[in-house]
């Protein structure tokens, strides 16, 4: 299986991720923070308007993840199997602190566990070393014990703990993580 990475361009692009984003969300979500903190940062941080506000205002960049079976053999004359999309990622730069900050990793359900994360995580290392930037950083719900590992196991250490209320009565409970590059 190969994982490669499709920059999220054109409006219908920006569309299929937010729909994307609301199934994943709730696939995940509704267990660790509940159905109506889930329902509302869906709507605050991963809904189309979100995006769109991302993109344009504030220099987000975001990419599809896409999943290839690999098995299929040429010389059988066979097409190549078309690349799946089964998650979505994205961040932006900042160039202040130089350091990438990933905002978004999110895989759908069929999809944890099978490496898609590691493999996030080297394109953004890639993505930095091209940039010259010299960390990349982001932020995991103290919770989220499948996200906590997959960080740790790439190299993220935690640099602080925060608590940032994100309006209507929510918070958010998170770890700011960081991994420095050589």
């Amino acid at each position: 299986m190969s994982v490669s990475f499709r920059q999220v361009e054109r409006d219908e692009e920006v569309e299929a991720l937010a729909h994307m984003a609301y199934v994943i969300w709730n696939e995940y979500w509704p267990e660790l923070i509940g159905q109506e903190q889930t329902d509302y940062m869906v709507e605050k941080f991963q809904s189309l308007n979100a995006f769109r506000t991302d993109i344009a205002d504030n220099g987000y960049e975001y990419w599809f993840i896409m999943e290839q079976d690999d098995e299929t053999p040429a010389e059988l004359g066979q097409a190549s199997p078309t690349p799946r999309i089964v998650g979505y990622t994205g961040g932006h730069v900042e160039s202040e602190t130089n350091r990438f900050f990933i905002s978004k990793i999110y895989l759908l359900k069929e999809h944890r566990g099978k490496g898609l994360c590691s493999a996030t995580i080297r394109f953004y290392e890639e993505l930095c070393r091209d940039r010259g930037l010299g960390a990349m950083y982001l932020t995991v719900n103290k919770a989220n014990e499948m996200g906590l590992r997959a960080y740790r196991g790439n190299g993220f250490e935690v640099i602080d703990s925060v608590e940032t209320d994100i309006g209507e009565g929510f918070v958010m409970d998170d770890y700011i993580m960081e991994k420095k590059l050589k």
